[in-house]
């Protein structure tokens, strides 16, 4: 329904209880409207009335008149009660969990929207009540789908209850598949490093080997290249020397060979002039140097 948003079966429902309240608003506005009628018809008798008079049969008025009204507010409020009890115990039937928005009550825009869906409903005149609105309580569900829906919520409990137990092996199961893993990781990393020791061992080993191997060989070549070069040197030595003998030789005949020359005759009598000239010379510039 546009009005109030409900599909057409709680629309009627709806359509119901308020027809039900306006016949018990009508009857209790008639009460209402007696009280006053009695007052008239059994006090207003004379013509004047003193202050206390008038003071007692307004008192008494207003005494009946708050008794009615009242007496209408606390039936409406049980009735209310006992409307929503049955809401809630057919709810109950179908597990279902209701909650309601006391703050909505007393929203002015939703009231004056009920007022207008009853204004709709209620003041046509020539408008005939659907017989399917009149009706006096809920319609109660059938035993048979009461059944049917207890067995089908049984099945989905024992279903739950075993899923439930099974998730709790599956998850033991893991729980210890875990464990186990971890233990397999565990020995894993340890056979790892083992394994890593002995291959660094191996390498460290073969290594030492190959150091070993080329420190004899380094040794060996040396010794080999020690005496190698000592006897480098010996001979180095023999031939030095014999050179040195050679080269002795060889200036000793080139020195004969070079007096044996005209050219170093020559010059040994041009030297032996030249002394000659020089000792005459020194003689002579005796005889000019004057006595000390």
């Amino acid at each position: 329904m546009a009005e109030l948003g409900l599909n057409e079966h709680h629309q009627n429902e709806i359509i119901s209880y308020m027809r039900f309240a306006r016949s018990k608003r009508g009857l209790r506005l008639k009460t209402v409207d007696s009280c006053f009628q009695d007052l008239k018809e059994s006090r207003l008798v004379e013509d004047t009335f003193t202050i206390d008079e008038v003071t007692d049969i307004l008192d008494g008025l207003q005494t009946v008149v708050h008794s009615e009204v009242e007496s209408e507010l606390i039936n409406t409020a049980y009735t209310n009660v006992l409307l929503l009890r049955q809401i809630f115990s057919q709810a109950e039937k179908w597990y279902l969990k209701l909650q309601t928005d006391i703050s909505e009550l007393e929203n002015r825009n939703l009231l004056e929207q009920v007022a207008e869906f009853e204004k709709s409903e209620f003041t046509s005149s020539n408008k005939k009540p659907n017989p399917e609105l009149v009706k006096p309580k809920l319609t109660p569900l059938h035993d048979g789908a009461s059944e049917l829906l207890q067995k089908e919520i049984a099945r989905l409990q024992e279903e739950n209850e075993k899923l439930r137990s099974r998730l709790k092996t599956i998850e033991v199961q893991a729980t210890s598949a875990l464990d186990e893993k971890s233990k397999l990781e565990k020995a894993l990393r340890e056979l790892e490093i083992v394994q890593g020791d002995h291959k660094d061992l191996c390498e460290l080993e073969s290594n030492m080997a190959d150091l070993k191997y080329k420190l004899e060989k380094t040794l060996h070549d040396s010794t080999a290249s020690q005496k190698s070069l000592e006897e480098n040197l010996v001979s180095t030595k023999h031939d030095l020397l014999k050179v040195q003998d050679q080269l002795a030789m060889a200036e000793k005949e080139l020195e004969k060979k070079f007096q044996q020359t005209a050219a170093y005759r020559n010059m040994k009598e041009i030297l032996s002039k030249k002394n000659d000239q020089i000792k005459e010379l020194r003689k002579k510039l005796s005889k000019y140097e004057p006595d000390d």
